[in-house]
């Protein structure tokens, strides 16, 4: 995981000449990513209103390019592969984000889920787990699903 996130940060997130201080926004970004492919792949097809939505996610909350987006989602995608857990991204999630941040990725998260207009027991268990595993309350996680539900009209 560490030599794939390298390369994309020195590519296309790391400006010249600056620290590695910004390698928590990249791990941010990634674990960010990666959770969001969890939901889209849970059950086991990821529809291309999901890839699309998951996209337009990732731009609006990091403000990259498309061409890196297509990158950042290709390296979540190998690093959810690999992954035996769920454990590695919400690690990072909880170190990185504020509770805001976090809420918004339920949302985000109940947003993919619904947008092959159905809902699958897999998707709503990862959601569940994810937000058990980042300390959002249940109150929080049926709110962020109504949010979501309701942008459906």
């Amino acid at each position: 995981m560490i030599s794939k996130l390298s390369a994309f940060i020195e590519r296309y997130l790391q400006p010249a000449g600056s620290d590695s201080a910004n390698l928590s926004h990249e791990q941010k970004q990634l674990a960010t990513a990666a959770l969001l492919i969890e939901v889209a792949m849970a059950d086991q097809i990821l529809d291309v209103r999901e890839l699309a939505l998951l996209k337009i996610h990732l731009q609006q909350k990091f403000f990259i390019s498309d061409s890196h987006i297509d990158e950042l989602v290709a390296l979540a995608k190998s690093e959810t592969e690999a992954a035996t857990s769920l454990h590695q991204f919400t690690h990072l999630i909880n170190q990185y984000c504020t509770a805001q941040e976090k809420f918004a990725l339920i949302v985000s998260m109940w947003e993919l889920a619904y947008a092959d207009e159905e809902l699958d027991k897999y998707e709503e268990y990862v959601i569940r787990k994810v937000a058990d595993l980042i300390y959002i309350s249940h109150s929080e996680f049926i709110r962020a699903k109504t949010i979501a539900r309701s942008g459906l009209n």
